[in-house]
């Protein structure tokens, strides 16, 4: 329980600090977020708001793993590289939109490429680990159901939803934070119960413990008004975290149930480039869902806190 207790001080108080120190510094390079014109309107006063938040969550979960490092075994690297690899490639699309002053960073083809190329490397260490094998585990049935092959596809599957779903899910003030941060403790309990009964367990709970203490911190700067955006240097980061906390505990089968917003923000979207396509009619206002109620005229605060209360 210490180890916890730290481990979530830690990152609150290093990703807090990092805010207080870099929020000036984004806003003198001007790194501020381009808003869409087609989008609400309500965001139109956000533009100008410095992007790149995520930054201060990945230095908590840093910090908050590295004070640790005589005390874990190999997984909780693991998971910090998957979720690192991913935040990288966010922060690149961020800086392109930046220094470019454009709403468009990485092409498709380059975002969409360099996840699957993670996506595969994350699914063949997993498949190929004595610990985590081709296994899910089914915590309402307590059984193990092992995929063969077939858990590579799906791994690399889990991983491009999970962190695309995630992104998504980023559109308001604390609402991806918020979200993440409710699976990051629930993930955190989970790991704390299982005590050492694997080797990744104590890995996994100091990972997520970390990281709830970290987008603690950020939200003290993220809730609405946001005096920053985590942008794709934070979703995907947070994307790549809850995906391979997930693999390396075999509890993929729990991402749409803890996940649930995640899986309104991504459905959302295909349903609606769906029925577009199939009909020339939209099914919402505007995707993601968040989206479609803030130009049905609901506050942004109280979607925030209807969809968080949803998806705990």
């Amino acid at each position: 329980m210490q180890t916890l207790i730290l481990a979530v001080l830690i990152g609150f108080v290093v990703s807090l600090g990092a805010g207080f120190l870099l929020i000036p510094v984004l806003r003198k390079m001007h790194a501020g977020q381009s808003i869409r014109e087609d989008g609400p309107q309500s965001h139109l006063s956000k533009a100008g708001t410095p992007t790149m938040g995520g930054i201060f969550i990945t230095l908590g979960v840093i910090a908050g793993v590295l004070v640790f490092i005589g005390e874990t075994n190999r997984y909780v690297w693991v998971a910090l590289i998957c979720a690192l690899a991913y935040g990288i490639i966010g922060l690149i699309d961020d800086l392109i939109i930046v220094l470019k002053h454009r709403n468009l960073g990485l092409k498709v083809y380059q975002k969409f490429g360099t996840q699957l190329i993670f996506a595969i490397l994350t699914a063949f260490f997993a498949y190929n680990d004595s610990e985590i094998g081709s296994a899910l585990y089914i915590p309402i049935a307590d059984v193990y159901w092992d995929l063969g092959i077939w858990y590579i596809p799906f791994t690399v599957f889990v991983i491009l939803a999970v962190t695309n779903c995630v992104n998504l899910t980023d559109g308001l003030d604390g609402l991806a934070g918020g979200v993440t941060l409710l699976d990051a403790a629930t993930f955190t309990i989970i790991f704390l119960a299982l005590g050492t009964s694997t080797m990744w367990a104590k890995d996994l709970m100091i990972f997520a413990a970390a990281l709830t203490g970290a987008i603690l911190g950020f939200l003290r700067y993220n809730t609405y008004p946001a005096k920053v955006f985590m942008g794709d240097t934070g979703s995907l980061f947070l994307g790549g975290a809850i995906a391979a906390v997930a693999i390396i505990s075999k509890l993929q089968i729990l991402i749409p149930v803890i996940g649930i917003m995640y899986v309104l923000s991504g459905l959302s979207c295909i349903l609606q480039v769906g029925s577009y396509k199939l009909r020339h009619k939209r099914i919402f206002k505007m995707a993601p869902l968040h989206h479609h109620y803030e130009l049905k005229g609901v506050h942004e605060t109280k979607i925030v806190s209807t969809l968080s209360l949803i998806h705990s």
